[in-house]
């Protein structure tokens, strides 16, 4: 799964500045997805209540998680996080290029082993691109991607807000080193008559990945994004 969580923040509910938790993790619970990849997560930061949101959505759905930190927020932390039914480890988060606009935030990507099987591991990638027009630093930030996946060995899979249409440049990048799960894909945003694919999910090219299906989820209330999720077999 895949999915901007807006700081635990309905959008309906943003004048009033309420969190809810509950209402992103009922939407994860629902699915029973094994790996998601989070975007726009709070860690004890003042507008969300000084709460740790990685650790609170793990926790009720009993999940193992790792938060990547992209920016300091509001007293706190901010960034990206990994939901994961496995055990993880050699977990890692990488800092993506951006250009000299004084308004281009620091986006990042965390990257973790999980344990499909016993013996057997994957790698899984959460990752939030710049959201600025023109899109220059999601050409950079795909093209860091695929840098630094050149070298893995283990099948990878990497899902994210990429902030980019699938006929973008942005996505073409992405695309030469990625097989993403839908070729005809839903729209995701906004969550109210959704107009565009934003949220995507991939996996390295080449991989043995079976692609089973690719959905995307009309949850309208917790996120002003739309969860996707995909089902893939790992084949033998």
């Amino acid at each position: 799964m895949s999915y901007n969580i807006h700081h635990c923040n309905p959008p309906s509910k943003e004048k009033e500045g309420v969190i809810d938790v509950n209402a992103i993790a009922n939407v994860i619970a629902q699915q029973k997805p094994d790996l998601v990849a989070l975007q726009e997560v709070d860690v004890n930061t003042k507008r969300s209540g000084n709460i740790n949101q990685a650790v609170l959505l793990a926790t009720k759905l009993k999940m193992n998680f790792y938060f990547g930190k992209a920016i300091d927020h509001d007293g706190g932390d901010y960034g990206i996080a990994i939901l994961s039914r496995f055990p993880l480890s050699a977990q890692q988060t990488f800092r993506l290029p951006k250009n000299n606009d004084a308004k281009a935030e620091q986006r990042v990507v965390a990257i973790v082993n999980a344990e499909i099987a016993k013996g057997v591991f994957i790698r899984f990638a959460s990752t939030h691109f710049d959201a600025q027009r023109p899109e220059e630093n999601r050409i950079l930030q795909a093209a860091a991607i695929n840098r630094l996946i050149a070298k893995e060995t283990l099948p990878l899979i990497l899902a994210g807000d990429l902030n980019a249409d699938p006929g973008s440049e942005s996505i073409r990048i992405f695309d030469s080193n990625f097989t993403r799960t839908c070729s005809d894909c839903g729209f995701t945003i906004p969550v109210i008559n959704p107009r565009k694919t934003i949220d995507h999910i991939g996996f390295k090219t080449g991989n043995p990945f079976k692609v089973v299906s690719h959905e995307v989820i009309p949850e309208r209330y917790a996120s002003d994004h739309l969860p996707v999720i995909a089902v893939l077999e790992l084949e033998k």
